[in-house]
């Protein structure tokens, strides 16, 4: 693991950070989620599951918002 804290203020995966941030370390969007290099899974949906247990739920919008099948 690298010297970054986990936090919850994470970027979603594959999005442009600043250099201070923690980076992707192993991406596996076939499944949905991303490991970053301290320790920190973080989920296609905006959820996280910190290294020491704690949970993060997701950040959704609202349901009227969601795109509909045609």
């Amino acid at each position: 693991m690298c010297s970054h804290q986990s936090s919850r203020s994470h970027p979603v995966a594959g999005a442009a950070t600043d250099t201070g941030a923690p980076h992707v370390v192993a991406a596996h969007p076939e499944q949905g989620w991303s490991l970053l290099c301290d320790g920190t899974i973080v989920f296609d949906d905006t959820g996280e599951l910190l290294p020491d247990g704690r949970v993060v739920a997701p950040r959704r919008g609202p349901a009227e918002r969601l795109a509909m099948a045609a």
